[in-house]
């Protein structure tokens, strides 16, 4: 029998992108740690590596740390993610940080799939073929790049070690499964989400209730600023927020540091917000949060 001819090393690959569900699948699934994030797409070529986002864009030159720890003598293809992890996990917003300040120090890839390797396109070979072919090569190679490891079975074990530590989720992947280039079921992610109560500072007005509402934290004797929210009402809750606010109103904030927003409306911290959030960034902030209900202290 003839030997399969050898494919031509392509370019960017339009990557895989997961579905988002609510629980974790069990038998027949592969899952892994949820990385917080910028996703990257490796490309080796004999020595030299080239790095591109998501979106294929070339960023070999900002992870050019990572670039340099790819020193196989093979032309491969990696899937994976550059991350900086800050406090035990992976933050995105110390990423961010770190790349407007030209900073690569800290940062890591963490290798989750494999696309190509010496004439062979992969993308059509089961999802956990490709990984034991992943990690003999990520194996040859050191920090700052890395394997990612996942477990077999139900996933909901891994959630809920992923939950009490504060991580961002987890990707379930089919074992079974082809490699493509769309956003599909053979991928799924499941997110955690964080809980808390903060108080009401001030809101943004629109034309029958409220845009967005301030929120603040009392650290000590301190009300420290953390963000604003403007999702998670309708049109209904919207205006029962506005007019319970509209009793507290105060001529100045009430923040122990005070803040220029020309469009607040400053309340006394008599309200508090029960709040869904990703993480708090490094400047102190709620990211991608989201209102939940709004009760009287």
């Amino acid at each position: 029998m003839a030997n399969r001819a050898k494919a031509a090393m392509p370019g960017f690959i339009k990557p895989q992108l997961a579905t988002l569900k609510m629980k974790a699948p069990s038998e027949g699934w592969i899952h892994e740690i949820k990385f917080d994030g910028y996703r990257a797409q490796v490309h080796v070529d004999k020595g030299m590596a080239r790095i591109f986002t998501r979106n294929g864009h070339d960023w070999t030159k900002r992870f050019a740390a990572i670039a340099g720890a790819f020193r196989l003598k093979s032309q491969t293809i990696f899937d994976g993610e550059v991350v900086v992890v800050h406090e035990g996990r992976t933050n995105f917003s110390e990423l961010q940080a770190d790349l407007a300040k030209g900073r690569q120090d800290r940062m890591l890839f963490y290798a989750f799939d494999i696309l190509f390797h010496n004439g062979e396109d992969l993308r059509s070979r089961p999802q956990l073929y490709r990984k034991e072919r992943l990690k003999e090569l990520i194996d040859m190679l050191d920090p700052p790049v890395l394997y990612s490891e996942h477990m077999e079975g139900d996933g909901h074990e891994l959630f809920e070690a992923a939950t009490r530590l504060n991580y961002e989720g987890i990707v379930s992947k089919r074992a079974d499964a082809s490699y493509r280039s769309d956003r599909n079921e053979a991928w799924l992610k499941i997110k955690t989400v964080q809980k808390g109560k903060f108080p009401v500072v001030g809101f943004v007005k629109d034309p029958t209730g409220v845009a967005a509402l301030y929120l603040g934290k009392k650290e000590g004797k301190e009300l420290v600023y953390m963000g604003k929210v403007g999702t998670g009402w309708d049109r209904t809750t919207s205006g029962k927020i506005r007019k319970a606010l509209d009793t507290v109103v105060s001529p100045k904030s009430k923040l122990s540091k005070q803040l220029k927003k020309p469009k607040a409306t400053w309340v006394d911290p008599v309200f508090t917000a029960e709040i869904e959030y990703r993480d708090i960034t490094s400047d102190g902030l709620l990211r991608a949060s989201s209102f939940k209900g709004l009760s009287k202290n």
